[in-house]
């Protein structure tokens, strides 16, 4: 008999099934809405060789910047707000800042700064917030959220004044910082970029050919089984063990067949929405190809730490972060969207 402690985190699977000549599809919303992505996945089954087109898109994923001890207070700086956060859309997040543990930062392409902070932290900065909803018995994290587009917050006013203060000179906090604009790109961040210690970082793509794969049947498979393979496939991990293996439990769902070849690329970084819907859009022109019944996947994975996952909705960690979405594309125009969450996040859009 096991206690509670004993059974397994929540989690959370949300599928949806439409087709992309329905003009009343959410797929480009939902893309939208999971801001900070790091890795992006492709499984292009009966493929030998990635085509051109699909290359050209991969390889021109936008760039990013990474900031050494960014005082946080200057993503409030008047001319940083009126060159970037204000003209396009903004994605920065704190890098190597651990969600249950540090305090934690996301500034979001709607122009709003999330705040995830310690009980000293918060109780210093002088600004109000609410309790994170993924405390336990006690209030330990609060959250602070900042709508830098508000005339209630432009600067000069009492409570930027306030705010500015208050992470300048009462929690004084820094951090390694992710940043990237769209579509300005880093001509709009040169007036932060310019005061501090950068490198511009392109996200890096790696290919893989796999030979004689068995292959699952989308359309047929439990959700839960098709992305366990699919993470198996990406992770390079066999799904080729026998019924009584100590080893490993992973297999391929039934019904499935074998395919000579296939491609699993990767692109990773600080990876905008913008270019994950324009590799859909490839995608889409890749599956006019022959041969008939054929499929592609792409998974996209959020960073496990970043303080916000699905829109503006609060993100914790708990045991592994999850946040993740798979939509899988059919020759006829239609897919599967499966978004994925853990024990500590809000239900996906």
């Amino acid at each position: 008999m096991y206690g509670v402690s004993d059974q397994p985190p929540r989690s959370l699977l949300l599928s949806d099934r439409s087709s992309f000549l329905d003009e009343k599809n959410r797929l480009d919303s939902q893309v939208e809405k999971h801001h900070f992505n790091y890795k992006v996945s492709l499984l292009l089954p009966e493929c030998s060789c990635t085509p051109p087109h699909l290359d050209a898109v991969l390889n021109s994923f936008s760039s990013f910047y990474l900031i050494r001890d960014l005082p946080v207070h200057e993503l409030l700086d008047k001319h940083f707000l009126e060159a970037a956060v204000h003209h396009g859309s903004v994605y920065g997040v704190s890098y190597r800042t651990r969600i249950d543990e540090d305090n934690c930062v996301a500034l979001m392409p709607n122009g709003r700064l999330f705040l995830s902070l310690d009980k000293d932290s918060y109780e210093v900065l002088g600004v109000e917030g609410k309790p994170s909803k993924f405390n336990h018995r006690n209030t330990r994290r609060y959250v602070v959220s900042v709508d830098l587009t508000d005339r209630g917050s432009a600067p000069g006013g009492r409570f930027h004044q306030r705010l500015v203060t208050g992470l300048r000179s009462r929690v004084q906090l820094k951090v390694d910082f992710l940043l990237s604009h769209h579509p300005g790109g880093g001509a709009s961040l040169q007036t932060l970029l310019s005061r501090h210690k950068w490198a511009e970082h392109r996200p890096e793509v790696s290919r893989h050919t796999l030979s004689d794969l068995c292959c699952p049947a989308p359309r047929s498979c439990d959700p839960h089984g098709l992305l366990e393979w699919l993470g198996a496939v990406d992770a390079d991990i066999s799904c080729e063990n026998a019924p009584d293996s100590f080893l490993s439990s992973l297999v391929c769902p039934e019904p499935n067949r074998r395919v000579g070849r296939a491609q699993s690329v990767s692109v990773c970084g600080l990876l905008l929405p913008q270019d994950v819907q324009r590799l859909v859009q490839q995608l889409r022109s890749y599956l006019e190809q022959p041969p008939p019944e054929s499929w592609v996947s792409l998974t996209v994975h959020g960073f496990a730490d970043s303080p916000v996952s699905w829109g503006s909705s609060e993100h914790g960690f708990l045991r592994g972060g999850e946040n993740f979405y798979t939509l899988l594309m059919f020759q006829d125009h239609t897919y599967q969207l499966h978004l994925a969450t853990g024990a500590h996040d809000a239900c996906p859009p």
